[in-house]
C-alpha cells in the first residue's frame, strides 16, 4: 500500500494542514520532525534550490524507508520535501505557498490570500487544509454557543477593553444559551483572567489544562466566535459542522494577509466579522473536492 511521508517543522498549525491532506487521502503515513543543521544553513537552501541542487547533507535526517509521496508545510520544510521526495523518485507536495523556493514540486497547495500565480501545479484554495475530529470533551445540554479566544501575535494585538465589549454584547445577546468557552496557547493572563469573571457555563483555561475542545464546539453549537489571530482555528470552523461562524476582530497597524483571508471568506458567505450584529453564516468548504489530481 501507498505511504506518505510528512515532515515536520513541530509547528503544530503547519503541521496539521499536512494531516488534514493525508486524512482526506485516507493513506498510512509517518510524521519526521525537519530540522536545518545550523540557522544559516536556511539561507543556504535558498540559493541551491534555484541552482537545481538537492542535498540532504543540509540537515540531521536519516529515512530507512522509501515513500511515495512527500509533504510539508512550512518553509523550514520547503527544501527538505524536495530533498527526500528526489531521492526516492517520490512526489512532491507543499501544503502552503514555498516562498522563496521554485515553484516546482509536484503539487503546492496554496491559500487564496498569498496571491498564489497561476500554475499547472498549483492549486489555490480559500483556507489552510482542515480535517476536524470531535473528541468529546464538550457536550451541550441545551442550545449552545462557542467561544474560542487566541491571543496577540506578530501582526495582531488582543485589547481586553474591547474584547470585554465584544463579551458583553455576545452575552446580552445569547441569554437564553450555554456558553462555553477555550483559550489558546497564546492566551495572556489578563485574557485568562477577563475570561474567569464571567463564570461560563464551560470553560477551557488552556495553560492550565491544555486540551482542544474546538471540534466539539464545531460539532454541537449553533453559532462559534473565533478571534481572529488564527488561520488555522478559522479554516478549521469554515470546514465542518453547521455552525454558523463569526470572527472577533483585533487591533492591527496595517493591512495583511490574516486580513485579507477573513475577509474573502466574509465575501464568499463562509463567515462574519462581528460588528456587533449577528448574521448567520454557515456555508462550509469542502476540502475533498480540491484532490482530484493528488493521486499516490
Amino acid at each position: 500500500m501507498s505511504r506518505v511521508l510528512i515532515l515536520s517543522d513541530d509547528r503544530p498549525g503547519h503541521l496539521n494542514q499536512s494531516l488534514a491532506l493525508v486524512k482526506y487521502l485516507n493513506v498510512p503515513y509517518d510524521v519526521v520532525s525537519v530540522r536545518f543543521k545550523y540557522k544559516w544553513v536556511k539561507a543556504l537552501s535558498y540559493i541551491l534550490d534555484k541552482i537545481g541542487m538537492y542535498t540532504d547533507k543540509l540537515f540531521d535526517l536519516q529515512i530507512d524507508r522509501t515513500y511515495d509521496m512527500v509533504v510539508g508545510t512550512g518553509s523550514t520544510t520547503s527544501y527538505a520535501t524536495k530533498v527526500f521526495a528526489k531521492k526516492m523518485d517520490a512526489r512532491s507536495v507543499a501544503m502552503m505557498l514555498p516562498r522563496g523556493y521554485r515553484y516546482d514540486f509536484d503539487i503546492i497547495f496554496a491559500q487564496s490570500h498569498d496571491n498564489p500565480p497561476k500554475q499547472k501545479n498549483i492549486i489555490e484554495i480559500p483556507a489552510n487544509f482542515a480535517y476536524v475530529e470531535p473528541q468529546g470533551l464538550y457536550q451541550a445540554k441545551k442550545k449552545s454557543i462557542g467561544i474560542v479566544i487566541g491571543g496577540d501575535n506578530k501582526l495582531f494585538t488582543m485589547s481586553k477593553e474591547k474584547l470585554q465589549l465584544q463579551l458583553d454584547t455576545i452575552v446580552d445577546r445569547y441569554k437564553e444559551y450555554e456558553v462555553a468557552v477555550t483559550t489558546s496557547p497564546r492566551t495572556s493572563k489578563e485574557i485568562e483572567d477577563l475570561i474567569a469573571s464571567y463564570a461560563f457555563d464551560y470553560e477551557v483555561t488552556f495553560s492550565k489544562n491544555p486540551i482542544n475542545p474546538i471540534p466539539d464546539f464545531l460539532d454541537q453549537c449553533e453559532t462559534v466566535f473565533i478571534t481572529g489571530d488564527s488561520t488555522s482555528m478559522i479554516s478549521e470552523a469554515v470546514s465542518y459542522g453547521n455552525s454558523n461562524v463569526m470572527v472577533l476582530p483585533l487591533e492591527s497597524k496595517r493591512d495583511n494577509k490574516f486580513i485579507r483571508f477573513i475577509d474573502v471568506l466574509e465575501k464568499e458567505g463562509y463567515l462574519h466579522i462581528f460588528d456587533g450584529t449577528i448574521k448567520n453564516k454557515n456555508k462550509k468548504i469542502d476540502f475533498k473536492t480540491y484532490l482530484t489530481e493528488v493521486n499516490i
